[in-house]
């Protein structure tokens, strides 16, 4: 049986910290491995990016995309997860985001609720939620339900 106290890295797997500038004896005194002079030898340089003055890779390429900054986030549920949870009668036929919340299937609301198709759904449910994809929707009406979407989102 293992034991806490026992527990230990693999030969090899570890290695110590190379402590710089102590001394000739250390192998890395001196200069500590910079070298002699010159720009990159000085404390406080950063040059990631620097090309020695040509125009730097990363400004040269035009920026793409945008990020919106007041998109919504919303927290996804699959069909198939809600399916599962009323075989499991964790839910009931009549569901809302407060009760998907409450049964544990989502851990929070965010911006609301978005169920996707995700799965097959045979019990006959009504569900109310912030927003749903079309196949979703679909899926729901042909099992014999309603899914209600009480906000529309911009991606539908």
């Amino acid at each position: 049986m293992v034991k806490l106290n026992e527990l230990h890295d693999n030969p090899g797997a570890t290695k110590p910290r190379k402590r710089v500038g102590r001394g000739p004896g250390s192998g890395m005194g001196k200069m500590g491995g910079r070298g002699i002079k010159g720009q990159k030898s000085r404390s406080g340089v950063a040059i990631k990016g620097f090309e020695g003055g040509q125009m730097p890779l990363y400004q040269r390429l035009p920026k793409r995309g945008f990020t919106k900054p007041n998109r919504k986030k919303f927290s996804v549920v699959n069909l198939g997860l809600i399916q599962k949870f009323i075989d499991e009668k964790k839910l009931d036929t009549t569901i809302t985001e407060d009760t998907l919340i409450a049964s544990g299937l989502i851990r929070r609301k965010l911006d609301g609720i978005r169920v996707l198709a995700k799965g097959v759904i045979t019990s006959k449910i009504t569900i109310d939620v912030t927003g749903a994809s079309a196949g979703a929707i679909e899926a729901v009406e042909k099992a014999g339900g309603k899914l209600t979407v009480t906000a529309k989102t911009v991606a539908e």
